[in-house]
């Protein structure tokens, strides 16, 4: 992948979603070095005593899907229950989707200054005392790290400040908060080291050797994009069909679903103009039944041109304009981790769709869109109807 002059970079709007697509491997490798230091691994152990009946993450828009990529992992690894709510629906319905009991929040955020973000935790401080909660987040001086510092039920971890992305699209940051949270499984320092620098090499290989592919791919004639991804990995789909919608302003239409689930109705939306971009699941029966699907779409003449993200990948899947990124030694896990390339593998083909339709990466849907959600007020549930509390 060869950068233009930062000049030009500058002057076609994508200089700061470059650079920080390109940093993920260092960022990653910094945010391993982090939760390996004595004090923070305590940290973050010292959340999960007493061990919480549930583990809830949440977040809002990329942050959600930073919970969905994390919740199958935690719950295995942890061995206690763990979903991804939205923030949106705790502020709106946090009676009916909150698990009760003693559990753990885990709120997860880049600047943590959306209103969600400091709303979600003042209401459940206030009306579920019991909880007790973690914040990750990437900007030290947000509300959600500066704002609960005296609050001995709440735990806040601060990434490196490069992780707090300034273009409008959240990427190291996603993928550096989903490493941070990971952190929580804690096999040991020298393991999460070991993968992240694997995973990091791997990426950096897609950089160098792959990016052209992957933009000739991005400059096709498609008008919709279809991510498939299984258990954690539908996490993944959902944050790479937002960055392809962000970044193209909704010039593209984008579906995440499971392999699965694409039979049950989203499979007749794909045509001749249908990207389908796959991150095959390292576990042998969980890939079984995704290559099952890609045969069958094969079979069925559906779809364009693919996109498929894995070790290993079967010859007779690949069309001759499809295109593999392998990535070498995930292993045959289910953890989160391997979530890492595929993620940025949407990245890329966002971006360089972006620029394909004239677009700026840094600030794509000017005028709609902002890198931190404008304020709204917070409404209070009241005695009486239509009464409702402004936040300050």
């Amino acid at each position: 992948m060869h950068a233009a002059p930062l000049a030009a970079q500058q002057a076609h709007g994508y200089a700061d979603t470059l650079r920080e697509i390109l940093q993920q491997p260092a960022t990653w490798s910094d945010t391993a070095e982090l939760l390996r230091q004595p004090q923070l691994r305590e940290l973050m152990q010292a959340a999960l005593v007493p061990r919480p009946s549930h583990i809830v993450l949440t977040g809002s828009g990329s942050s959600m899907y930073i919970g969905e990529c994390l919740a199958p992992s935690l719950q295995v690894e942890l061995g206690i229950p763990a979903q991804a709510i939205a923030a949106g629906s705790l502020l709106t319905h946090w009676r009916s989707v909150l698990p009760p009991g003693a559990g753990l929040l885990i709120s997860l955020a880049r600047s943590g200054d959306s209103p969600e973000s400091c709303g979600v935790l003042d209401r459940l401080l206030a009306d579920a005392p019991d909880y007790r909660h973690l914040v990750i987040t990437c900007n030290a001086n947000g509300k959600l790290a500066t704002r609960y510092r005296n609050d001995p039920r709440v735990t806040v971890l601060v990434l490196d400040e490069r992780t707090n992305d300034r273009s409008l699209v959240m990427t190291s940051s996603f993928t550096n908060l989903l490493l941070a949270g990971f952190g929580l499984v804690q096999r040991g320092g020298s393991d999460t080291i070991a993968a992240t620098t694997r995973l990091a090499r791997g990426v950096q290989r897609i950089f160098e050797e792959q990016a052209d592919a992957l933009a000739t791919v991005a400059r096709g004639e498609f008008g919709k994009v279809v991510y498939l991804g299984s258990g954690g990995a539908l996490g993944a789909a959902h944050e790479c069909a937002l960055k392809m919608l962000e970044m193209t302003g909704g010039a593209v239409v984008t579906v995440a679903e499971t392999y699965l689930g694409l039979r049950h109705g989203p499979m007749s939306s794909l045509d001749d103009r249908t990207l389908v971009v796959g991150f095959l699941s390292p576990a042998p029966a969980v890939r079984a039944y995704e290559l099952d699907l890609l045969r069958e779409l094969s079979r069925k003449q559906l779809g364009m041109t693919r996109v498929l993200v894995g070790e290993h990948i079967p010859a007779d899947v690949l069309g001759p304009h499809d295109v593999a990124i392998e990535q070498a030694g995930l292993g045959a896990t289910d953890d989160a981790l391997p979530l890492l390339p595929d993620v940025v593998v949407g990245q890329l083909l966002a971006f360089f769709r972006c620029l394909k339709l004239g677009g700026k990466p840094d600030t794509p849907s000017q005028g709609v869109l902002t890198r931190v959600v404008e304020h709204f007020p917070m409404h209070r549930e009241r005695s009486s109807e239509n009464e409702h509390e402004g936040e300050a």
